[in-house]
């Protein structure tokens, strides 16, 4: 079990993680909204987090 660790403060609503990861990330107004904090495989959540700009993803 993965979790995401996400600082909405941070984020600038690029929307980068939700065009590589659309399983997992949408934009909810300006913002960019995790479907789950929790996933059993990483998957494309580790691209996200390496993808973001400002790097309000981690994964633990």
């Amino acid at each position: 079990m993965a979790k995401i660790v996400f600082d909405e403060e941070k984020c600038i609503g690029c929307g980068t993680c939700a065009a590589v990861c659309p399983e997992n990330w949408e934009m909810q107004g300006d913002k960019a909204k995790a479907k789950s904090l929790e996933v059993t495989e990483v998957g494309c959540n580790q691209q996200a987090a390496d993808s973001c700009p400002v790097s309000c993803i981690r994964i633990e």
